[in-house]
């Protein structure tokens, strides 16, 4: 399995100061970069646009940034988040037409791919692209704002996803989003994920630190 990284949700960080939140929780050991990209059609939210990740890439940040597409239709906006630094970009697969074409023009803009599962959403999406996603994402809590409590039934679809994707042979990460606390991260684990995306959990503590380094300890006791 794939090493754990922890990605805090910048939805949920002090926007007037942004890259120095961002520069903050990177110093205090997170991976990467995560991306709420709403778009008030397909979610009941507005959030940022790539002038956003472009703008930090410009402020000096090099971790990865993954940028969750929440938008509909999604082909149009992937080669502006590409040309503005992003590395991952996932999208739901009721937001395209055509799931491979997506995924296909995310690798031809040089960034990775993935496909969003919220969570009512089936699997079946996943039988013919495997070998074209570098990560599944499933939400835990219904997409459109930050701060929501996590769904157990995510822990049942994680560990088939898992399932899958070690079936499969291939090199794809697997993210889970929403309510990921320092008391469930374990058993989140625990049911195969790798990648961690935490807003609330982390930006609203006041030691970013003290909050990534609990969650780390908690991973650690999943092995």
């Amino acid at each position: 399995m794939n090493e754990n990284w922890i990605a805090p949700s910048i939805l949920s960080a002090n926007f007037a100061k942004l890259g120095e939140e961002v520069d903050n929780v990177l110093k205090a050991g997170a991976d990467v970069v995560h991306f709420d990209v709403m778009d008030n059609h397909f979610v009941p939210n507005l959030t940022i646009g790539p002038l956003v990740c472009e703008a930090l890439r410009k402020h000096g940040v090099t971790a990865p940034i993954d940028v969750h597409l929440m938008i509909e239709p999604v082909d149009r906006i992937i080669p502006d988040f590409a040309k503005a630094g992003a590395s991952y970009i996932t999208f739901h697969p009721e937001a395209s037409i055509h799931v491979d074409r997506t995924l296909q023009l995310i690798h031809d803009c040089g960034c990775k791919a993935g496909l969003v599962f919220n969570p009512s959403t089936p699997l079946h999406y996943l039988d013919y692209v495997m070998d074209k996603i570098d990560m599944i994402l499933l939400m835990s809590v219904n997409p459109g704002f930050g701060g929501q409590s996590f769904i157990p039934s995510a822990l049942p679809k994680l560990r088939e996803v898992r399932k899958r994707i070690d079936d499969s042979g291939l090199n794809i990460r697997l993210e889970i989003d929403g309510g990921v606390k320092v008391d469930n991260i374990r058993e989140i684990k625990a049911a195969g994920a790798d990648t961690f995306v935490a807003g609330s959990a982390i930006f609203s503590q006041p030691d970013y630190k003290a909050v990534i380094d609990a969650m780390r300890s908690e991973l650690a006791k999943a092995e």
